[in-house]
């Protein structure tokens, strides 16, 4: 039987076509056509070298550029017929490039496999999309700094277990979820790095007889670096595997961000609003508004941690060198890429607009003994060991549970009768602003550092 009849890439080996279903169990091009752009961008590069190097002419190298920009238009215009039998996004635009230039088409793939050619194809695509998702994390970043420069002095209580710890600004807050979000930056920034090394004239698996110039394709598409190793080129699926890593950590801070915003527009906590736009209604409860946007980035991280999962299980079993298991990295891997990408739009859309409730803030710091650690350290002050200090201040919230009062607001001879040393300068590190503005160094609450840390997220930003 025909090459023709089974598949003109391959078939020539084959006596009958493969099983229908075997056919479409086996393709990848209804999740890999979205490569069709990297796809052709590599293929472009490699027919230039190729012209280069002295195994194409210049007339070939123009017809096939030509036909490949003229395929991608069609792409891009809708009017591409893609086809399951043609297996994946490879073979259906080198199908339709000979189709349109004959046989020159099929010079195309001279010096390299598909094995490679996809493997480069999947690199040049998660480099843009990583691009892509560290400019929504700078996005989200500006919004934080915007908001905590706003609202330096606006004070909250900070928790440690979910309970009442320390008065703390939610300026200071924010910035908390800036470092998260730095350190997410910097980790895909390193990450982009070995995305960035080209596998391309790996071929198969051992390399080509042809005379390729590898180094002219690395400097065509923006590689760093040439892959070392023809057998690593083609298998090597790490790159995948960090980013996804990466991209879980990052999912897991927003999904940490999620879950306080969640509690916080509760009416138990009502310390912030969320605009409409962002939440949505009960079909039975007239009452509700319910936030949306945090719940399901919430849910999305198990998404992404899964694909981490899948990724590492994919690849675990694997001898050297390519194996058809790899065609299941792309759909987890898209998925990771899609769901951080749009939890990172959806947070950088909603944080500025998030409004604060600062007297119900404020409010919530003044309960739960807030500044007990504040009279402990006044107590140090005064030449008191910490330990005495803290038994200390433990009887007097003892007695404020039972009376009823914060410490602030018990008098002096009831302060006192804990002990002598406290004096009437108590006051002043019992109030809330005395709290957090005591906090005066790097990295702490107080407003004057708030907005210290507020440049040097701005300068950070303006490096990038």
């Amino acid at each position: 039987m025909s090459a023709e009849k089974t598949n003109q890439s391959w078939g020539g080996r084959f006596s009958e076509p493969v099983d229908a279903f075997v056919a479409r169990f086996t393709a990848s091009v209804d999740f890999d056509k979205r490569l069709y752009r990297h796809d052709i961008m590599g293929s472009i590069a490699h027919a230039t070298m190729l012209e280069q190097a002295g195994v194409l002419t210049a007339a070939e190298r123009d017809a096939i550029i030509d036909g490949l920009q003229q395929i991608q238009s069609e792409i891009e215009a809708g009017q591409f017929d893609w086809r399951v039998d043609l297996e994946d996004v490879h073979m259906n635009i080198e199908a339709r490039l000979t189709d349109r230039i004959g046989i020159t088409g099929k010079k195309l793939h001279t010096g390299r496999s598909r094995n490679d050619q996809v493997a480069t194809d999947i690199r040049l695509w998660l480099r843009d999309e990583i691009d892509v998702i560290l400019a929504e994390i700078t996005r989200l970043q500006e919004g934080l700094l915007a908001q905590a420069e706003q609202h330096a002095e606006v004070i909250m209580p900070g928790f440690t277990h979910l309970q009442t710890a320390q008065p703390v600004t939610f300026g200071h807050h924010l910035l908390a979820w800036f470092e998260m979000l730095s350190r997410d930056h910097e980790r895909l920034v390193d990450c982009r790095r070995r995305v960035n090394r080209m596998p391309l004239g790996s071929a198969a698996l051992a390399g080509t007889t042809y005379p390729i110039q590898r180094e002219i394709t690395c400097r065509l598409l923006g590689f760093e670096a040439v892959g070392g190793n023809s057998l690593d080129g083609v298998s090597d699926r790490d790159f995948a595997i960090e980013f996804c890593a990466a991209a879980s950590l990052a999912m897991m801070h927003l999904s940490r961000f999620s879950e306080e915003l969640v509690l916080w527009t509760s009416a138990q906590f009502n310390f912030i609003e969320l605009p409409d736009r962002f939440c949505t209604g009960s079909s039975i409860m007239p009452q509700k508004k319910n936030p949306d946007v945090p719940e399901l980035v919430r849910g999305k991280s198990g998404r992404v941690f899964g694909a981490l999962a899948g990724l590492l299980t994919l690849m675990k079993g694997q001898p050297l060198a390519y194996n058809k298991d790899n065609q299941e990295d792309k759909e987890p891997l898209f998925d990771a890429a899609d769901t951080l990408r749009d939890s990172l739009r959806a947070f950088a859309d909603m944080v500025p607009a998030i409004k604060p409730r600062v007297e119900v803030m404020r409010e919530a710091a003044r309960r739960g003994f807030s500044t007990a650690t504040d009279l402990a350290d006044y107590l140090v002050r005064k030449g008191l060991p910490f330990r005495d200090c803290h038994e200390i201040v433990g009887h007097a919230v003892k007695y404020g549970v039972a009376t009823g009062k914060d410490l602030a607001e018990m008098s002096l001879d009831e302060l006192r009768q804990f002990s002598d040393q406290i004096g009437e300068d108590v006051f002043a590190v019992l109030t809330l602003e005395g709290s957090v503005n005591a906090r005066d160094h790097i990295g702490g609450t107080a407003p004057t550092q708030v907005r210290a840390a507020v440049i040097r997220g701005k300068a950070l930003l303006a490096e990038r």
